[in-house]
């Protein structure tokens, strides 16, 4: 079990606190808004919502963020999930920060320097995953790693790929490149040599960033 603090009450940050009980972690929910507070006092067991700032430290120690093992910045304001990623990592040295970033132009700032372990752009998520459901045989990235070093992308195989129709463990993969799942019809499949691929089957991939183009062009229109 661990212990997490989340910094922001809104819908986001409430419904993570929510998951993160029924999954039987120890939370401390941090909301500035003294009302807002009030009011997820009284969905929260006694002694989860913490009234104050999360860019204070005294109001960081009252959540238990001394031995805390995560701390998720989920605020609707940049500045302040950054502020209290930094003064999570670097004053108090909690071993994971995540945050939350609201407007996608300010995710440059969102790096280990600034305190920032994992960064999570719901707004540019969404974005390819609806551009994702329009499109077949174009590579979508959900899930940047180690600074845009690694990805995890998405792809619809194209019925024009030369991955159709034949065995996993006959396909020359990528270096750099591991496939997590393959999802088809809404099932998953479990990845082994003899899985046959089809057309439109979701390829999951954990890929290097010289290795995606590769899987792109493999996972797409041959004649193209």
């Amino acid at each position: 079990m661990s212990s997490v603090i989340v910094v922001g009450g809104g819908k986001v940050g409430s419904h993570l606190a929510s998951l993160l009980i029924e999954g039987g972690h120890q939370v401390e929910l941090v909301e500035s808004d003294e009302g807002k507070a009030g009011v997820l006092a009284q969905r929260f067991d006694d002694g989860v919502v913490i009234v104050g700032s999360g860019t204070e430290a005294t109001v960081l120690e009252r959540a238990g963020i001394r031995g805390c093992d995560v701390v998720a910045a989920v605020t609707g304001a940049d500045e302040t999930n950054l502020v209290v990623c930094s003064l999570a990592r670097f004053e108090f040295a909690v071993p994971r920060t995540i945050a939350r970033i609201v407007n996608p132009t300010n995710a440059w700032m969102y790096e280990q320097d600034m305190g920032v372990d994992v960064a999570l752009n719901q707004a540019d998520l969404l974005a390819h995953l609806v551009a994702e459901e329009m499109s077949l045989g174009e590579m979508t990235t959900l899930l940047k790693l180690r600074k845009g070093q690694y990805a995890v992308v998405e792809e619809k195989i194209d019925p024009g790929s030369v991955v159709v129709g034949r065995q996993y463990g006959q396909i020359d993969w990528p270096p750099g490149c591991r496939i997590v799942a393959v999802l088809r019809k809404g099932d998953l499949i479990p990845i082994t040599s003899e899985v046959v691929l089809a057309p439109a089957d979701e390829v999951l991939a954990l890929a290097h960033s010289d290795a995606a183009p590769t899987l792109a062009r493999l996972l797409g229109d041959a004649a193209d």
